[in-house]
């Protein structure tokens, strides 16, 4: 009986229905009329009832339609849910592994947390963020030091892990020109970092605080549309004093070298910066080169001092003091 009722009740029931209600009505009511014959009543009927028919056979298709676009909605969320747990999974072991003693277990670990970032870009920041709290942790190394020191293997070893996380770091930023994907931050505060390469990238807000620059430093070609932080920065010196090229380099934002220590050459021809350039109490201690800079905001100097040849930016000239060292100042 409920089976019946059912039927009753169904869509295809009522279909049926109306098409042998139309069939009949309008087959009757063509026959009324003397002029039409019996098998063009039949046919305008039956014309009606299957236009019925059709139209329910196109609702019963979209119906079938809407009802698989949800299956595979409900599929896709279901696979998206397992690949989110098999990222943060993924994440979270190669976090713990970057603690291992091993320095090619770190390595590895690294590389993991790259590749991540590759195929979901969502977690390309906390990555870059991970992989900077790495470069953070303490460091030091017997050639950093001002006297020759014995090698110490192990120093040396995490010299490598360090490496590879700055070679990450690098290949993950978007290139100067890639206005798609976003500015990501990075904050190395106080890291001790060597052969720190970053050029030709795009960068959001960087911040290299106190942070030790060994060796030479390229950040040429660089496009920083954010805040950049070098204030007590240091170059570094003996052995280890490189160069610090930013030759190109566009700041969107202020960029901040108050404090900093160049102690080797110092390049910033043809750098853009758009937001205050402070060089407050500064040191170049090497070569100093500004030539075709330009500044938007300004340039400040206060207390900055050249120990070495200077190629000022356009309105400045270069006064020796008498303490053999040479400021900037403004032409007029």
């Amino acid at each position: 009986m409920k089976r019946l009722r059912s039927a009753f009740r169904s869509p295809l029931f009522g279909t049926i229905a109306i098409a042998v209600a139309l069939l009949l009505g309008i087959s009757l009511w063509l026959l009324t009329d003397s002029r039409t014959s019996r098998s063009d009543a039949l046919r305008t009927g039956g014309l009606a009832g299957a236009s019925v028919v059709a139209l329910y056979a196109l609702w019963l298709n979209d119906r079938r339609r809407r009802v698989e676009e949800a299956r595979q909605d409900i599929e896709r969320r279901r696979h998206d849910l397992e690949t989110n747990r098999i990222s943060d999974e993924r994440f979270a072991r190669s976090v713990e592994l970057l603690g291992n003693e091993a320095d090619q277990v770190r390595v590895g670990a690294m590389h993991a947390l790259a590749g991540l970032a590759r195929s979901r870009a969502g977690y390309t920041q906390t990555v870059l963020d991970v992989l900077c709290a790495y470069l953070r942790r303490p460091f030091t190394h017997p050639r950093f030091g001002k006297t020759p020191n014995p090698e110490d293997p192990e120093a040396e070893r995490e010299l490598q892990v360090r490496l590879t996380a700055q070679r990450l770091i690098h290949d993950l930023l978007p290139v100067r020109d890639d206005t798609e994907r976003p500015s990501y931050d990075l904050d190395l505060t106080g890291a001790a970092l060597e052969y720190l390469d970053l050029s030709g990238r795009r960068m959001g807000s960087v911040i290299l605080r106190y942070t030790y620059l060994h060796s030479s430093t390229n950040l040429s070609d660089c496009v920083f549309t954010g805040p950049v932080w070098f204030t007590a920065a240091a170059t570094g010196t003996g052995r280890l004093s490189g160069r610090f090229r930013c030759a190109g380099t566009t700041f969107r934002d202020r960029a901040w070298f108050s404090g900093t220590t160049f102690n080797s050459l110092a390049d910033f021809t043809g750098t853009v910066f758009d937001g205050e350039a402070n060089f407050k109490d500064a040191a170049f201690r090497g070569e100093a080169r500004f030539r075709d800079a330009t500044f938007g905001d300004a340039f400040t100097l206060r207390g900055t001092t050249f120990h070495d040849d200077v190629e000022p930016p356009e309105g400045w000239v270069a006064e020796e003091q008498r303490d053999d060292t040479t400021k900037l100042r403004p032409v007029g």
